[in-house]
């Protein structure tokens, strides 16, 4: 009996080597984090519009594929991000929906006047209750949206351009066919 306490460890390590060799052996992108919502609809939220106006709701979503946006204006990434997003708007004539996350609505908006608004509409979540529905890890984080109103491809940290190039103008090409 004792000495299978001595094994004990072996046998742990030898679990351990074989679950790191399977994960790093595997095609998955160990950069991408999963969704549980993609090609699911995407939640509902109505938030109250940075911007004065009409709330930005889901509802308002349907019938158009759209970028949904989580940024703040403490973020660095998100200021990384930003020349990326006003290319996409101004270039490409993408339909993107901004949502300040947990930020204070005059920074945010402070942010949008300094460096440009590439949103159709941005929203106020100020309590992350609607980041916490999407399942925001993290703020940048994109999400495409189809016509339909489900999520399709999500994006973790900033959108690089050849993440926009490679995968996010294809996917928006794709999904915008009739």
């Amino acid at each position: 009996m004792r000495k299978l306490l001595y094994l004990l460890p072996l046998a742990a390590f030898v679990g351990l080597a074989g679950y790191f060799a399977v994960a790093l052996l595997s095609d998955r992108d160990p950069h991408e984090l999963p969704s549980a919502l993609i090609d699911k609809p995407a939640p509902a939220f109505d938030l109250p519009s940075l911007l004065g106006g009409a709330n930005v709701t889901s509802a308002g979503l349907q019938g158009q594929v759209v970028v949904v946006n989580f940024f703040a204006s403490w973020c660095v990434p998100c200021r990384l991000e930003h020349p990326v997003l006003m290319r996409l708007a101004n270039q490409e004539k993408v339909a993107m929906i901004g949502i300040a996350y947990k930020d204070k609505p005059e920074a945010a908006k402070k942010q949008l006047d300094d460096s440009g608004n590439p949103y159709r509409s941005v929203g106020l979540d100020l309590s992350g209750r609607t980041g916490i529905d999407f399942g925001v890890y993290g703020v940048p984080e994109t999400y495409v949206i189809d016509k339909t109103g489900r999520i399709r491809r999500k994006f973790v940290g900033p959108l690089s351009p050849e993440a926009v190039e490679r995968e996010l103008l294809p996917l928006l090409h794709r999904l915008s066919q009739p």
